[in-house]
């Protein structure tokens, strides 16, 4: 899957998932930027190991809830680079907890980090696909926003969310050959889940029928057939990478 000269937009880039497809992406060619808000060591360090591969990498932080810093971003990113050929939204947060004391502000950031950061990336940058006629955008769901989970009714709401805007999407922009699909990942092992105690872990391997947490590498190969041309007939749809979850 040669992605040489193609410039890829990883959101939430600097660890887990994020860093896995950035790196992914690089191994094939592409010339990447990752988006981050707090951990600027860990950015720099996937932009080093993104440069070893002979690529075109950047670091830029913005809060992608937050419209006037995603436009900051994406004008930081059109001075270095003639624009953005891949779009993958990746940045997400958790702010567990049973429905019936959840707080108001908890539900808040989720939604706005989860979703409404998706549709302000995405604005920023569909003109631009529509005008080339050409594009991929690659939005992170999850297992649970399609089975839902307890104590996660706003992190599963985000993203059920996500998939809606997924298709609707799609929809619209197919004919200028932009493509537009959701990956839904099971448990991965990443910081998120690695806080988890070892009991819930272990009850949470026993829901999955391949008996093992998946790695960011799984997901990241899936995330870049999706934005390979081998994929340019795919759009609309919902990729799971959850070792049968949702089956």
């Amino acid at each position: 899957m040669d992605m040489k000269g193609k410039t890829v937009l990883v959101t939430g880039g600097s660890r887990g998932i994020g860093k896995a497809v950035a790196l992914a992406f690089a191994k094939e060619g592409a010339n990447v930027i990752i988006n981050y808000i707090s951990d600027e060591e860990g950015a720099t360090d996937v932009i080093k190991e993104i440069r070893g591969f002979n690529v075109e990498g950047l670091a830029v932080r913005a809060n992608v809830s937050k419209a006037e810093e995603v436009n900051r971003m994406i004008g930081e990113i059109e001075e270095n680079f003639d624009g953005i050929d891949i779009l993958v939204n990746n940045a997400g947060i958790t702010k567990d907890g049973l429905f019936i004391g959840m707080k108001e502000e908890d539900w808040d950031q989720v939604i706005e980090i989860n979703l409404k950061g998706i549709f302000l990336c995405t604005k920023a940058v569909i003109r631009k696909m529509i005008k080339q006629k050409y594009g991929r955008v690659i939005n992170i769901s999850s297992v649970v926003g399609v089975i839902g989970n307890p104590g996660q009714v706003n992190y599963c709401a985000s993203k059920a969310g996500v998939i809606g805007f997924t298709k609707s999407l799609a929809r619209e922009v197919a004919s200028r050959n932009i493509t537009v699909n959701a990956i839904a990942p099971g448990f991965i092992e990443t910081d998120m889940t690695g806080v988890l105690p070892q009991d819930i872990k272990k009850s949470i391997v026993g829901t999955i029928p391949m008996k093992r947490y998946g790695k960011p590498e799984d997901v990241a190969n899936a995330i870049v057939f999706l934005g390979s041309s081998k994929a340019g007939y795919i759009t609309g749809q919902v990729i799971h990478v959850d070792g049968g979850m949702a089956m």
